[in-house]
């Protein structure tokens, strides 16, 4: 058989490459293809892991918004994906700056707790810098590199740097309609088929950062956009997310404080 005549291009024309990226013989490789650039992309360099910016077609500068990346390139993307929780900037998470972290962006009390010890006893002891587990399960920013598990989309590499071309294959290959994110069913797809064999913690630790993305972004269409993922890897979207849970918090105080005093004339006249 001709090499080229097994060639799927993703549906469009382009120049022919001196390779395949599916072949007809095995279906689950045309189903589920991989992003490939094309021209007019903004983002070069999709195979090269990025150390301090999450990086996509769409912001190939990473996170703009107020500054956020140049802000933050003293950190890998790794440790920028927990800055959020670490408040004091000791690079050191306690539970209690997790359970805070959770309810300032607008968690309820019985979510954050359960949040808070999924995530430091299953952070706590990868990166601690000695041999004993730290009793007061502290995650160490420093080496949050070692938390990195299995059966995930390998976004992260082992150094904690950003893979623009695993990011990009999340979308390319399950969001299934190009709605420019995912959806469950999505996800569940990808979750499947993602696990490696034997792998239990990783496929546990990927359910449930799934599961955590959607509670976080819980989008009126069912829908995860791509650039709200993204924002996740950088940690960017938790400060947005503190900062809207705050000004609805301080409305919805305001509103019912213009609101007292006028029951308040209501009783008087009453009695």
């Amino acid at each position: 058989m001709n090499q080229n005549s097994g060639r799927i291009m993703n549906g469009e024309a382009g120049p022919r490459k001196p390779y395949l990226t599916a072949i007809k013989q095995q279906p689950i490789t045309v189903e589920h293809q991989p992003y490939t650039p094309k021209h007019g992309d903004q983002l070069s360099d999709a195979g090269t892991a990025r150390a301090t910016l999450a990086v996509s077609n769409e912001s190939s500068n990473g996170t703009t918004e107020d500054g956020y990346a140049a802000k933050h390139q003293h950190q890998t993307v790794v440790q920028q994906h927990v800055a959020y929780w670490d408040r004091d900037h000791d690079s050191i998470i306690w539970p209690q700056d997790t359970y805070i972290g959770c309810r300032d962006f607008g968690w309820g009390i019985f979510l954050s707790l359960i949040a808070t010890m999924f995530i430091n006893i299953g952070l706590s002891y990868p990166t601690v810098p000695g041999i004993l587990p730290d009793p007061f399960f502290r995650i160490y920013v420093d080496r949050l590199y070692k938390a990195k598990h299995g059966s995930d989309s390998m976004t992260y590499d082992n150094q904690g740097r950003f893979r623009p071309q695993q990011f990009e294959d999340i979308f390319a290959k399950y969001d299934r309609g190009q709605k420019g994110g995912l959806d469950v069913a999505d996800v569940w797809i990808f979750w499947n088929e993602q696990r490696m064999v034997f792998d239990f913690f990783g496929w546990t630790a990927c359910a449930l950062e799934w599961i955590a993305t959607y509670l976080l972004l819980w989008p009126s269409d069912g829908i995860m956009k791509k650039e709200d993922v993204r924002s996740i890897y950088d940690g960017s979207i938790f400060f947005k997310r503190a900062e809207e849970t705050k000004r609805k918090r301080a409305q919805a105080a305001h509103q019912k404080h213009q609101t007292s005093p006028g029951l308040v004339e209501k009783a008087k006249k009453l009695l």
